[in-house]
């Protein structure tokens, strides 16, 4: 006979879930949003309520629940559950649609950018590419804090290919939008943007759940040499999935776009990032009661307060860097009125008109 099941609570809190040895200096602003040691230098990233390893796979990267299973197998046994029907009917089994991350740059992380599905499809890389959303959490003023987003010109497939081979660095960050950031911040990058994000940043990431990375710079970052930069793909093939069109100035904006705040909640993402993933922030209101937010499996990052999340059954005191992840079967949920918190949460299903 099988063994029961074990029951989790609708609010599961989520330890740091950080892989080490990445290729990039980072983690300090991760330790300082969580209160907790750095382990080492090259932490950059913490995956949150995660069902996605990374490229190397080995399970690496995988959130492991307090009853000790990884949560990938908890979906995978109760999907209904943690996801809600509509959603355990369309996305594969042991996923749930969305991974959420903190990421915190030590050292500059390098210049890439990401495929769409239909390549990640075409090359045996996945069923999914990575499209990503940004919301900037902290800066550290020791350095000037800024991203590179995009060509400031139209860039050609040769010259492309040229500063691949000679890693030219200098003439790549030339070529691309230099950003300043403050936090609070927003960026949605869609698959095939060239970006990098200089250091001294923490954000806070949705993407798609993959981990795929083409890496137009990757000299000096160890671990990586040219084929894994070019995911063991030729090179002409990989650096295809890079955007090389100018991204002009009004583009710009509406990637760096947020919508208009009904009450306490304000949508991050412009509507682009709506057929990936939805974050709701909540910010903090002296004059309003708790605000009920409808049953949903979500990510909660909690950014500043102190106060209760609660659903029916569940109820929890929680702070800045609290993470948190809610089950559909939890209910309706609602967050203090001295709570800023946001919520991630992958895309509703599409249905037939």
């Amino acid at each position: 006979m099988h063994s029961p099941i074990p029951a989790l609570p609708g609010i599961i809190e989520l330890s740091a879930n950080q892989p080490a040895a990445r290729p990039y200096l980072g983690g300090s602003g991760i330790a300082r949003f969580r209160g907790i040691e750095q382990p080492d230098s090259h932490v950059p990233e913490d995956f949150l309520g995660s069902a996605t390893e990374v490229f190397a796979g080995g399970g690496v990267g995988l959130t492991v629940l307090p009853d000790g299973r990884p949560l990938r197998e908890a979906l995978a046994e109760d999907p209904v559950g943690f996801l809600g029907a509509d959603l355990a009917e369309t996305l594969p089994v042991g996923q749930c649609g969305v991974l959420t991350k903190l990421l915190s740059t030590d050292g500059r992380l390098f210049i890439h950018a990401h495929p769409d599905d239909a390549f990640a499809t075409r090359h045996g890389l996945g069923v999914c590419g990575k499209t990503e959303s940004w919301l900037i959490l902290d800066i550290d003023p020791a350095h000037p804090a800024e991203v590179l987003l995009g060509f400031r010109r139209d860039v050609d497939r040769d010259e492309l290919a040229q500063w691949f081979e000679e890693q030219d660095v200098a003439a790549m960050t030339e070529a691309m939008h230099r950003i300043p950031v403050a936090p609070g911040d927003t960026f949605h990058v869609p698959a095939g943007l060239p970006h990098g994000i200089g250091p001294g940043i923490t954000l806070l990431e949705l993407q798609q759940p993959t981990d795929l990375s083409i890496l137009l710079e990757y000299e000096g970052y160890p671990g990586i040499d040219r084929s894994s930069a070019l995911l063991g793909i030729s090179r002409d093939t990989a650096l295809s999935v890079f955007r090389r069109e100018t991204l002009e100035s009004e583009e710009l904006d509406e990637l760096r776009a947020t919508r208009s705040s009904r009450g306490r909640a304000q949508q991050l993402f412009p509507d682009a990032a709506d057929n990936f993933y939805t974050a709701l922030r909540f910010r903090p209101d002296a004059g309003a009661g708790s605000t009920e937010v409808p049953a949903a499996f979500s990510i909660a990052v909690v950014l500043g307060g102190t106060g209760r999340l609660s659903t029916a059954a569940d109820s929890c005191t929680v702070g800045r860097g609290s993470v948190l992840l809610v089950r559909h079967d939890a209910g309706p949920l609602r967050i203090d009125a001295t709570l800023d918190v946001v919520l991630c949460s992958p895309a509703p299903p599409l249905r037939a008109a």
